[in-house]
């Protein structure tokens, strides 16, 4: 599954929309020093900060970066978005105005024609608000080649209201072109606490699955990980995910040629991405068929792991699931 559109960016102060930038998925080895001198590149930066758990100092793998002028900002998307850093793609995008009006307006949407692109799902939506950013995951991962769409999308407005509406408006609805209703809700419940975690088999249970075209197998878990299968035997363990600064996903079933911008583009989508790990056999440097991904918020790994957990990807199906000790990535 692929992502056709980059990542929505953070949040800023008023009056910095066109200075001030978001840098995702930056290495833990970064500085902010080597932030700054990257960025000063393009041209004279006012304002640079790397973010950091407030507890361990480490880097939570995303900054700021704030321009003199809009025509730099400007210019670094277009320069240094989607940049190889060490093992990381870094996704460069305008910070969004920080208020609570706009938190919780990221929108799911399953269910859509496979032929749908970017521009129908944008025009779709677009009645109910201004969108901030759109995305559509495809089927397929074939390095930057962008493959047909796997029905799923996210809509991301600029005030919650305006999701409200369009969830009123187009929920249950048939869009034209589509046969079936498309099922559209919040990406993350924004009430929510993750630090009062619902035990995972309520998340699993069919009733509890985001709808749409992927689909699960009965016995998915028995079959490709017994990780996974001590996970739903005990599912209080999924707290056992949270590492302190992020929570860690098991991803199993991967193929031998696996690198690590297929697992970013596969959850990017889905929300803050921190880290990547694709573990391999130090002989021969091949993937050993599983790996790690680190996310910012439980909510946003949850829909994660339902949306792509029993996915095939060529002829893999993966097993997803939260990691049940500690993440090394």
């Amino acid at each position: 599954m692929g992502v056709c559109t980059t990542p929505c960016g953070g949040e800023l102060k008023k009056g910095d929309s066109k200075t001030n930038l978001i840098v995702n998925y930056l290495p833990q080895t970064m500085t902010q020093e080597e932030i700054r001198s990257l960025f000063s590149s393009i041209g004279e930066v006012e304002s640079c900060k790397l973010i950091r758990d407030k507890v361990t100092g480490q880097s939570l793998g995303y900054g700021f970066v704030n321009y003199v002028r809009p025509e730099d900002a400007e210019k670094a998307i277009n320069t240094l978005n989607g940049l190889r850093l060490q093992n990381k793609t870094i996704k460069v995008s305008y910070a969004r105005p920080s208020s609570e009006a706009i938190k919780g307006a990221n929108l799911y949407v399953s269910g859509l024609p496979k032929s749908m692109t970017q521009q129908d799902l944008e025009g779709l939506f677009t009645p109910f608000g201004r969108i901030i950013t759109s995305r559509i995951l495809c089927d397929n991962i074939t390095g930057l080649t962008q493959q047909n769409s796997a029905g799923v999308g996210f809509v991301r407005f600029d005030q919650r209201i305006e999701a409200e509406r369009a969830i009123k408006h187009l929920h249950n609805t048939i869009p034209e072109g589509a046969s079936e209703p498309i099922t559209v809700k919040f990406a993350n419940n924004p009430s929510n606490n993750a630090k009062a975690i619902t035990p995972l088999a309520a998340y699993l249970s069919p009733q509890r699955r985001f709808p749409g075209p992927i689909h699960h197998p009965a016995n998915r878990f028995s079959r490709y990980s017994p990780l996974a299968g001590d996970l739903l035997a005990n599912p209080l363990l999924a707290g056992n995910a949270m590492n302190g600064s992020g929570w860690c996903i098991f991803v199993y079933n991967l193929a031998p040629d696996t690198e690590e911008n297929l697992l970013w583009q596969l959850f990017g989508p889905f929300g803050a991405v921190q880290s990547v790990k694709v573990i391999r056999d130090l002989q021969t440097n091949k993937c050993k068929g599983f790996g790690f991904v680190t996310m910012t918020n439980y909510d946003e790994a949850l829909v994660a792991i339902q949306s792509l957990n029993g996915y095939t990807l060529g002829n893999r199906v993966l097993q997803v699931s939260f990691k049940t000790n500690k993440c090394k990535t």
